[in-house]
């Protein structure tokens, strides 16, 4: 299967992702583990996007483009991919159709997590990080330490990272909205768009998702 899957910051997308690629057999497509890839391996397009990068500008889209496709194009992907991030504007979303129409190709889902925009506040507001090691990961309400601003693995010092705190999470729920959330009503009008709950366990939405997906684009 093709995917595309789509949500707002704190629907856990990655964490779902990770799970249906693995059930599915397919790779998981970030732009994010793209980027790395491609800068640290050095590639004309790795360099370019670390020049934007380091100027504190944002990719443009040609460069992320010409990753996901020339990622698309390995041969792990020739059964299908998951991807995650991309594309993240309804120009990308363009490019990405002319592409795979050129291949004889298609998408088979948009996956659209859904979840209320309090909850994602809630979320990601009420992570806090441990300074020692930003592995562990707690949460004030869902996963709290044993011990308030202590890390139960090391002892380090939890803290709530600059992205995390409410105004930014606002802020980045506002550029979900007017730039990524369009791309839905995109895929939409193809008859592609499967949106499901993101609320519950892991578990849980992600046997949502593959019942959704089995069922071939109805909402779930």
């Amino acid at each position: 299967m093709r995917i595309v899957l789509v949500g707002p910051p704190g629907a856990g997308k990655g964490t779902q992702a990770a799970y249906l690629a693995k059930n599915l057999s397919i790779p998981h497509i970030s732009t994010g583990d793209l980027f790395r890839a491609n800068i640290s391996r050095g590639t004309d397009l790795g360099v370019q996007a670390k020049g934007y990068m380091d100027a504190g500008n944002l990719v443009p889209d040609e460069v992320t483009i010409a990753m996901a496709l020339e990622r698309m194009g390995q041969p792990d992907a020739a059964n299908g991919f998951l991807l995650d991030g991309f594309p993240r504007n309804v120009s990308q979303a363009e490019a990405l159709d002319k592409a795979l129409t050129a291949e004889g190709l298609h998408l088979d889902a948009v996956l659209d997590l859904e979840v209320d925009e309090d909850e994602v506040v809630k979320r990601i507001a009420g992570r806090r990080i441990c300074r020692n090691d930003s592995s562990h990961v707690f949460h004030v309400t869902y996963s709290p330490p044993k011990k308030q601003g202590v890390c139960d693995e090391c002892g380090g010092e939890l803290y709530q990272r600059d992205d995390d705190s409410e105004e930014t999470v606002r802020t980045r729920l506002e550029v979900y909205h007017t730039q990524t959330e369009p791309i839905i009503d995109h895929y939409r009008e193809q008859g592609l768009v499967v949106t499901i709950s993101a609320l519950g366990k892991v578990a849980e939405v992600t046997e949502r998702a593959m019942a959704a997906l089995e069922e071939g684009g109805r909402a779930a």
